[in-house]
């Protein structure tokens, strides 16, 4: 009996040691997508202000336009 004692502790820290590893690379997938969506606000938002930069008042009174009827 105290034999298979050590190989049912080895199992459930395989386990655990597994569990763990899945639950770290989940976190750091949610982290990833996070910072993803944060590059593509700041690209929107470059993008934009660029635009208003270079064609002026034209594209600044479409943009209202456009986000009043959102």
């Amino acid at each position: 009996m105290t034999s298979e004692t050590p190989e049912n502790d080895t199992k459930e820290t395989r386990t655990a040691r597994f569990a763990q590893w899945l639950m770290d690379r989940e976190t750091k997938r949610q982290d990833k997508e996070s910072n993803l969506e944060g590059l593509m606000r700041f690209n929107i938002f470059l993008s934009i202000a660029t635009l208003c930069a270079v064609a002026g008042s034209t594209v600044t009174n479409y943009l209202m336009m456009a986000y009043t009827w959102l």
